[in-house]
């Protein structure tokens, strides 16, 4: 250590000197700026389009939307916001205001908003508009006839479904009961689009001279409802689809609370990955077997309980989960299979994903046995036997799915992985 110390100190001195005694010399420099190591990333994203139970299709069974803080304000005078905030409830509101008493407003309990309460005093004595924006999603037909829209506003609105505009409320007392705007039902069917849907509208406060927040107020309410004429049907109010998404909280592919044996449903889930190429594995985390009442027939089961506090609803439903190449969410013989057996021990086989592609899974579960035609590929549900160990038993599990890089990875096995905490980020209760 010593030596070096000295060198470099000779070096050092050396340099003075022979720097002390030159005038210049030609010189050159290169400088490359910048570099950078970035590690990579996978962002996977997931649709629910379409699912069945029994046979019975999926679909979107009534919209509600009403004037509140969910609506968004996306731009003043027609310039957008980089940032869109949440509207504000009005309180108090002006005495000539009578919209808010029509009944359908009443009945879905509709309230009037505007960008900030009170008005700003500077968008009072101006012509001043802001635009609202609100997003919902729909899938199915809209077969009801329950179809609504009304629209109170000071003083002029502009609405607007996907773009197209629907209607125009241009009496400038459209806060009266009387001048409030109504969009017919033909305007909504036509412009509703299968999937996300943005409703947007564009309020103008007129200014008046010597104008504040007391005289001249501003605000929109209104009501905004689909019926899809589900009737009583229980799987129309069970089931959820969604478009490409980040998986959170209520994203269920199952909801069912009245399972009975031969009972079946199918789901076609579409699966997305940005940044890198990545296998995709599937499986259930955080099982949970219920029982949650042991009833006569499972004390005379054939097999008998000897853990009442254990549901055995697990050991009867089965799934098979396979690569959906034509996209139709029905099983074809020339199909891959990624997994058939119990729902319980599902971890498929790994799946292919390209950057910004789309790959399609479909799933098919069953409360009894499954089998596969083998010349079509279509898949039976067959409940006979005795089932009545399963009687008000519940089984719960997490759907997760893992994303992980195929470069260097081409021996990945999802059989292998072994899942922690820390992998559950796509995962949906």
């Amino acid at each position: 250590m010593k030596k070096s110390i000295l060198s470099l100190f000779l070096i050092a001195a050396v340099g003075a000197v022979v720097i002390g005694a030159t005038t210049a010399f030609f010189s050159d420099v290169e400088e490359s700026k910048g570099n950078i190591f970035t590690a990579g990333s996978i962002d996977l994203k997931v649709d629910h389009t379409a699912q069945a139970y029994n046979g019975v299709d999926c679909k979107t069974c009534s919209v509600l939307l009403t004037s509140d803080p969910t609506n968004m304000v996306a731009a003043k005078n027609g310039a957008p916001f980089a940032v869109p905030y949440p509207a504000v409830f009005l309180n108090p509101i002006h005495p000539a205001w009578t919209a808010q008493n029509e009944p359908s407003l009443l009945a879905a309990g509709a309230k009037w908003i505007w960008e900030q309460n009170p008005v700003k005093a500077e968008d009072t004595t101006v012509d001043v508009t802001y635009t609202f924006e609100k997003t919902f999603e729909w899938w199915g037909p809209i077969t009801g006839t329950d179809l609504a829209m009304a629209v109170g506003h000071d003083n002029t609105v502009d609405v607007y479904l996907n773009g197209t505009l629907i209607g125009q409320g241009t009496n400038i007392y459209g806060f009266q009961q009387e001048n409030m705007l109504h969009i017919p039902a033909a305007n909504i069917i036509s412009n509703t689009a299968q999937g996300l849907n943005v409703l947007k509208f564009v309020v103008m406060n007129k200014g008046q001279a010597n104008g504040n927040p007391s005289i001249n107020p501003a605000g929109l309410i209104y009501k905004f409802e689909i019926n899809g004429n589900c009737e009583d049907d229980y799987f129309k109010t069970h089931c959820r689809l969604w478009g490409l998404k980040d998986l959170a909280a209520g994203d269920k592919f199952w909801n069912f609370e009245d399972i009975k044996p031969g009972d079946w449903g199918n789901n076609k889930i579409s699966l997305h990955v940005y940044d890198n190429d990545a296998w995709v594995c599937l499986y259930a985390a955080n099982q949970e077997d219920i029982e949650n009442d042991l009833t006569d027939p499972e004390t005379k089961a054939p097999v008998p309980d000897t853990t009442p506090e254990i549901g055995e609803l697990s050991k009867y439903l089965r799934v098979i989960v396979w690569h959906d190449v034509n996209e139709d969410g029905m099983h074809q013989i020339s199909e891959p299979i990624l997994y058939d057996g119990l729902l319980s021990g599902l971890m498929t086989e790994k799946l292919a994903l390209a950057t910004a592609g789309t790959s399609y899974l479909g799933m098919e579960w069953c409360a009894g046995v499954q089998a596969i035609d083998g010349t079509s590929g279509a898949i039976t549900c067959d409940g006979s036997g005795n089932q009545d160990d399963a009687q008000t038993d519940a089984f719960l599990a997490d759907l997760v799915f893992y994303a992980v890089q195929q470069r260097h990875n081409p021996d990945f096995s999802c059989a292998d992985f072994i899942p922690g905490p820390e992998d559950d980020n796509n995962q949906i209760d």
